[in-house]
């Protein structure tokens, strides 16, 4: 009876050193401080003048690239970037969001159309995402 006590506190001992720290990053925490993405069915409210971002998820390493569709309404909106930002710790095959950033030039409404085409040269996309923009 003794040999099996001994038996079992040594099992669950050595079973604790092999349970994992808290000090390793886990999967929430690598993407907490990626930018948060927009939601495509809350309108986007922008000052005249100002500047606003759209965040999409991404993932650089697959190909997949986020496109604008049809023209940008250019009495509205003004392009001033795009850029990746790849979730931390930077590991092979891990994702993260594209940027885009607009400049609200005059007031209005306009819809904004983004596709995301795969990583062929090819003309069609594969996702299609739009959003609502409100220049004050």
């Amino acid at each position: 009876m003794k040999r099996i006590l001994f038996v079992l506190l040594m099992s669950a001992v050595l079973l604790s050193a092999c349970t994992p720290t808290s000090s390793l990053p886990t999967e929430e925490s690598s993407d907490t401080d990626l930018p948060a993405v927009n939601d495509p069915s809350q309108p986007i409210r922008a000052a005249t003048g100002e500047t606003f971002t759209i965040v999409m998820n991404a993932n650089a390493s697959t190909g997949y690239h986020w496109e604008i569709i049809g023209p940008l309404d250019d009495a509205h909106l003004e392009f001033v970037s795009r850029e990746y930002v790849g979730s931390e710790p930077a590991m092979p095959g891990s994702g993260g969001v594209e940027v885009w950033t607009f400049k609200a030039v005059a007031p209005g409404e306009s819809i904004l159309v983004l596709g995301n085409y795969p990583p062929s040269e090819s003309e069609s996309y594969e996702e299609e995402v739009r959003f609502s923009i409100v220049v004050e």
